[in-house]
């Protein structure tokens, strides 16, 4: 029980840890495009995710109820599980973070979910109704992103062809700023929630019951979010709104707005989704329609391979940890 008490402490101070992490990384994806296009200025763009990224995260629990019992069976794991696939994901997230690559939180932490589940009861607890279609998110948010962006971007050419660029140009400055609002409002509504399903998760494991979202866990795990927001992501700012590719109004709108859309779909349907392959498929399908070299495709192929490597790596550390935490006698 003393052990229980332990990990329990130490599941709830770290879910709160990585919502704030998260803030702080993954909220940086939210707000990189208006700063690099210049509509806001880094301070106005950091406090506009922040209380939007908390109104998103007001709007349900559809997503932290599948992180909660969707992804591994509750009943047949313990608040090591959770501890470990906390850990798993945020090791991973801080390592890239600190080479300034941008990487999915979301497909961190469900790697890590899975991988501590695996390690501590089996593959019977990977609960693949839920996984799957988060798998399938992976390859399909990216490309929906990456279609959307351009398509939008393509048509907004089309519609203002023959239009001179100096007269629209406060009319994409000001519809930049309302798509900076929905990208944020879009990452707090799905990236929010997931610091809740696994907090969600570890009251259930402590106190017995099912896996369900209190008021008092949404509203501490959207503030925490939003904190972290506030505290900012220079370091990812700079990679999605200034290196990959040179980002106007016009083009900041398109990729911001296609990009939240292919979140709000998933948000729906309580698919987490990550918000980082949603907007940067989303800049690069935009700076592909201008001409081929306007991206940085070095630097892109360096985030598709953190992409590639996230899941995997995720896994190995989340059963890691949980190997490790049983050698101590806590699993």
């Amino acid at each position: 029980m003393e052990h229980s008490a332990l990990l329990f402490g130490v599941a709830v101070a770290m879910a709160y840890v990585y919502a704030f992490v998260g803030g702080f990384t993954d909220a940086a994806n939210a707000i990189a495009t208006s700063v690099g296009s210049r509509v806001l200025s880094l301070r106005n763009a950091v406090i506009m995710a922040a209380v939007f990224n908390l109104l998103g995260g007001l709007t349900g629990t559809a997503v932290a109820v599948t992180i909660g019992r969707g992804l591994v069976d509750p009943e047949a794991v313990s608040l090591a599980t959770v501890v470990a696939g906390l850990a798993g994901a945020m090791v991973w997230s801080l390592l890239t973070y600190s080479f300034g690559i941008p990487v999915s939180e979301t497909h961190g932490l469900v790697g890590g979910l899975v991988g501590a589940g695996v390690a501590s009861a089996g593959l019977g607890v990977v609960q693949w109704r839920g996984l799957i279609p988060v798998l399938l998110a992976i390859v399909a948010s990216p490309l929906l992103g990456f279609l959307g962006g351009g398509a939008l971007i393509a048509a907004i050419y089309w519609a203002f062809r023959g239009v001179n660029r100096g007269s629209t140009k406060g009319l994409f400055i000001n519809l930049q700023r309302l798509s900076a609002a929905y990208m944020a409002f879009s990452h707090g509504r799905n990236d929010a929630q997931k610091p809740m399903g696994v907090l969600a998760m570890a009251l259930a494991l402590y106190y017995g019951g099912k896996v369900t979202v209190p008021l008092w866990v949404v509203l501490s795990c959207s503030g925490t979010a939003a904190l972290g927001t506030a505290y900012g992501g220079w370091r990812i700012i700079q990679t999605l709104g200034m290196r990959l590719t040179a980002l106007n109004p016009v083009q900041g709108f398109a990729a911001e707005f296609a990009g939240a859309t292919v979140i709000q779909l998933a948000s729906s349907a309580g698919i987490p989704v990550s918000t980082t392959h949603a907007i940067t498929s989303s800049i690069v399908g935009v700076g592909s329609v201008q001409r081929r070299s306007a991206v940085r495709w070095s630097l892109a192929k360096e985030i598709l391979l953190s992409w590639v490597l996230t899941l995997p790596a995720t896994l190995l550390m989340g059963a890691l940890l949980l190997t490790l935490l049983r050698g101590l006698g806590l699993a």
